[in-house]
């Protein structure tokens, strides 16, 4: 919850991965809060109020993911709507004259979405679900320290400066406004 809270103030991006991190989390402890808070947040070196606040947290995902059938595969409802905002934006962006940097980037991370659509399974997903499937999936590359080729890598750098570019957007969209997209 702290960290969540935390990097949705500063990259809605980064919470966005952070979030399908936490989903992931609570399926590798069976969607059980009794297994989360004794093997995961007792963890921390928090104080026992912030215990009960992060246990009440998951306890609040942990049945959203019961109630929407999420406990094999799938994301939030609530993570989904983060997501249709970034599409939407992402559209407004390059419908409008006003962001030639972005649209630049989008052309140049085009041919990397068109490559990883085709091989996944779902070809009709958004551009920037492709995007963040990828960025999610170099992540948990990383993390299990498997090899990742140097053509992905540079597929990564660029979706990452889009995808970068688009949460600094959506961050001043919040702010004020992005007048007259």
């Amino acid at each position: 919850m702290f960290v969540a809270q935390e990097l949705r103030k500063k990259s809605i991006a980064e919470y966005l991965l952070y979030m399908w991190q936490v989903e992931d989390i609570i399926r590798a402890y069976d969607c059980s809060l009794t297994r989360i808070k004794k093997e995961y947040i007792d963890k921390f070196q928090y104080t026992e109020e912030q215990k009960e606040e992060e246990t009440d947290w998951f306890g609040n995902l942990v049945r959203m993911m019961n109630g929407e059938g999420l406990r094999e595969k799938g994301h939030l409802q609530i993570n989904r709507v983060v997501l249709q905002q970034l599409e939407e934006l992402h559209a407004t962006l390059l419908q409008s004259t006003k962001f030639p940097f972005y649209s630049a980037e989008y052309y140049r991370v085009l041919p990397f979405i068109v490559e990883l659509r085709n091989r996944g399974a779902n070809k009709s997903e958004h551009e920037i679900e492709t995007c963040f499937n990828a960025l999610y999936g170099t992540m948990m590359l990383r993390l299990q320290k498997k090899e990742i080729t140097q053509d992905t890598q540079h597929a990564i750098k660029e979706i990452t400066t889009l995808v970068g570019m688009l949460s600094d957007y959506y961050q001043k969209d919040k702010d004020a406004a992005l007048n007259d997209k």
